[in-house]
């Protein structure tokens, strides 16, 4: 989130088969973080698709049809409510990001008014990706409930998990996963698994660890077969009933020297 970020690149995957359109049309969305300096959006283009997505991709990647040609590339910043649409819906029934949304002294709120607070949500936080700055929007949006969530409950708990899965080495030279998500319309392309690889291909040249929390349960299986594991687990606690994540992390691979056989290191944190 804010704190991992300092500055922005957002990235989109072009579909080289598919004429573009007038600004991005998204149809995958992830955000990454690494040394807390760079950070990414990945988007994908789908023709005249709506832009959408959710927490991460649902559904198994068995059938995925991603055109090889597709390409990952940054994103600009005046695209950035494009992406944020993106994630918007890609997140739309998402336990965590409801957290924020169905509070108890917003309960009134029609569906317009919850989606539309849903969406600002992701705008302010692809905004601070890029520039550091945007989430003391925030302050100003959400409800005292929703306030005492973001803020008290939810990003210190991001923060401090991730320092203590980590170590303070690993924590600052690390890829952080944000967001990860496809268009409902999108799913089941190929397009998550080309976006998260495009960050763990450098993550290993590099020998990085990958981090990234899961809010959906059908997707631990999905990350395990990209090299993920699961870690630890946490719980936000304020709602009528807990929001669990699963923390996830993926060592990076490395080639032996002598055999070329692929082995993971893990290096040490503290």
């Amino acid at each position: 989130m804010e704190r991992a970020v300092a500055a922005t690149a957002i990235t989109i995957v072009d579909e080289s088969s598919k004429p573009s359109m007038n600004g991005t049309t998204s149809s995958a969305t992830a955000a990454t973080s690494k040394n807390q300096e760079d950070m990414k959006t990945a988007a994908a283009e789908a023709g005249n698709a709506k832009p959408a997505a959710t927490a991460a991709a649902t559904g198994s990647f068995a059938n995925a049809s991603a055109n090889a040609n597709d390409r990952v590339r940054a994103v600009h910043i005046s695209e950035y409510k494009a992406a944020a649409l993106c994630l918007a819906e890609a997140f739309a029934d998402d336990e965590v990001a409801r957290y924020f949304v169905d509070v108890p002294d917003r309960d009134w709120w029609t569906a317009e008014q919850r989606w539309a607070l849903h969406v600002k949500i992701l705008e302010y936080i692809t905004y601070a990706h890029f520039l550091r700055s945007g989430l003391w929007r925030l302050h100003l949006t959400l409800s005292p409930e929703s306030h005492t969530r973001f803020f008290t409950e939810f990003l210190p708990l991001l923060h401090t998990t991730k320092h203590a899965t980590l170590g303070a080495l690993r924590d600052n030279d690390s890829y952080y996963l944000v967001y990860i998500g496809t268009r409902p319309s999108a799913r089941g392309k190929g397009y998550c698994r080309k976006l998260i690889e495009d960050v763990t291909r450098k993550a290993d040249r590099e020998r990085r660890c990958c981090y990234l929390e899961s809010s959906n349960k059908v997707n631990v299986g999905i990350y395990r077969r990209l090299g993920f594991e699961v870690v630890s687990r946490i719980v936000l606690a304020r709602g009528s009933r807990p929001v669990e994540l699963d923390i996830m992390v993926r060592e990076p691979v490395v080639k032996d020297g002598g055999e070329g056989e692929k082995k993971k290191k893990k290096e040490v944190g503290n």
